[in-house]
């Protein structure tokens, strides 16, 4: 992503705008996480790797956080998100 939106923010509705914004910092912190093991899979200093790992695993508490907002405007969100995990846990029986 990259600092680009993926939508147009002033087309969203007020009712779903912190929807929007938080499913948008969800995405960018996919992509960091993505970035950062990347970069650390090609760095050949171990520090700059063990950092560049470090920072990826914030970037992961920090989805999480978008996630949990996300949750509580969502409740389709949560409920579609719980039967997810229910689908994946018969798969795997």
């Amino acid at each position: 992503m990259l600092s680009k939106l993926p939508i147009n923010l002033d087309k969203v509705s007020q009712e779903d705008i912190d929807r929007e914004i938080a499913r948008i910092g969800m995405i960018a912190e996919l992509d960091a996480v993505n970035l950062y093991e990347q970069l650390a899979q090609m760095a050949q200093d171990e520090t700059l790797k063990k950092v560049l790992l470090d920072i990826a695993k914030e970037e992961k508490t920090h989805l999480g956080e978008f996630q949990a907002i996300l949750l509580k405007k969502d409740p389709e969100q949560a409920e579609e998100l719980k039967k997810g995990k229910e689908e994946v846990a018969q798969l795997s029986q």
